[in-house]
């Protein structure tokens, strides 16, 4: 009887080598102290849900009955008129003109897959923050492409440095990505900054890609420009959905808006129509709560907004009280960036301090932080008991370790 074959290690493609996400991957250490019996406080995953942050119920409402309503199948592949409808009369509202195409993913992270995917080439580069949302750097690992970061000045509430930012652009350059309000250091841009952006791209040719899903949760008196409204002429793909603002991420509906000279991004636009229709739909159902979201009531989100004023600015006192810690007050979104004092790595440091005082929070190196700089982002979405429990217990940790 002849011997059979002996099976070879099955390896994954090397693209993947340099793709991490590090929001996720800490919690796979969380799960397995939650399985010891071990209760951890997580600050590390920007979910409403989790929390006090109810859905609006007339948007669950206009879900279920599309799905009473018979709405189970294939969606077409840029989504529902009713929906692109509201999208297209919001953004115009907004003051986004030019507007090429839009078209509905499941969330934002597949709108910015198939944007980046119709766009940037293995001999390409797109310029990206950093700090950075991982799901950029993720994705353009996976298409084999080289990261070209600018930097997010932390001296000047986390706005771009422009100087630097114009610096970096290549003849490779094809794009680049903002993220306003920003994950993870919760700034919001200023015109002036949004500007100087818009320049750069004009300059360069650039497709400007802008990753806008907390743009109704600005927590200051600093009002959220879109890019594309000061920048009509220009090739802008802009992010967002229910997600964030809607307290609904695990819905998955997000929608991108192109806009910019018709003629110049024609060739662009087929290509993402192309990659949708290879994908066939977003969700079905879901869709029709966009409509329902985007003209229904925001009562609940004045409360929203109520209860993450009050817990950043728990937090900023805890940073203020606490030796060892630096923290640029965020003025959007429900992050907070801060620095530590700290002569060890941050990422070693949220590992000690999960597996010692059972707090979850995320390294700023996990989010292509410049290296040699120390942070850690915290999600204050947590009632303020939770929250408050575990930034006394980051307290503890740092001075029990540096006195």
């Amino acid at each position: 009887m002849r011997a059979m074959p002996q099976i070879r290690e099955i390896l994954a493609a090397r693209r993947l080598d340099h793709v991490h996400y590090a929001i996720r991957d800490l919690a796979v250490l969380a799960d397995e102290l939650t399985r010891q019996g071990k209760q951890i406080l997580p600050l590390n995953i920007g979910d409403p849900g989790a929390f006090d942050f109810p859905p609006p119920p007339h948007i669950v409402e206009a879900a279920s009955k599309a799905m009473r309503d018979g709405h189970n199948g294939y969606a077409p592949s840029l989504g529902v008129d009713v929906a692109l409808e509201a999208i297209r009369e919001e953004a115009e509202q907004k003051g986004i003109r030019n507007i090429q195409s839009i078209f509905i993913t499941e969330g934002v992270s597949e709108a910015v897959d198939v944007s980046l995917t119709a766009l940037i080439g293995p001999d390409d580069n797109a310029l990206t923050p950093s700090p950075e949302y991982p799901l950029y750097s993720a994705i353009l690992s996976k298409l084999g492409v080289q990261m070209n970061s600018y930097r997010l000045d932390e001296g000047c509430h986390w706005e771009p440095d422009i100087e630097q930012m114009a610096g970096k652009v290549t003849k490779n350059t094809r794009a680049l990505v903002l993220i306003n309000p920003d994950n993870p250091t919760g700034a919001v841009y200023s015109r002036s900054t949004l500007e100087a952006i818009a320049e750069i791209a004009r300059r360069n040719n650039l497709v400007i890609f802008s990753d806008e899903i907390y743009e109704k949760l600005v927590l200051d008196e600093q009002p959220h420009i879109p890019i594309a409204s000061i920048a009509p002429d220009l090739p802008v793909v802009t992010f967002s959905g229910l997600s964030k603002s809607y307290l609904v991420p695990g819905w998955r509906v997000g929608w991108a808006v192109v806009s910019g000279d018709a003629a110049a991004v024609k060739p662009y636009v087929e290509g993402i129509h192309k990659l949708l229709r290879a994908r066939l739909c977003a969700n079905h159902p879901m869709q029709y709560a966009i409509p329902a979201a985007l003209h229904g009531p925001d009562d609940f989100r004045h409360e929203a907004l109520r209860k993450l004023r009050v817990r950043r600015d728990l937090l900023m006192e805890w940073a203020k009280a606490t030796p060892r810690v630096h923290c640029v007050a965020p003025r959007g979104a429900f992050y907070a960036f801060p620095r530590l004092d700290i002569p060890e790595s941050d990422e070693s440091f949220v590992k000690s301090l999960l597996a010692e005082k059972y707090v979850l929070v995320v390294h700023g190196s996990g989010f292509d932080e410049l290296p040699g700089t120390r942070h850690i982002r915290i999600v204050f979405l947590p009632q303020e008991d939770i929250l408050q429990e575990a930034l006394d217990r980051i307290a503890a940790f740092l001075q029990e370790r540096w006195p």
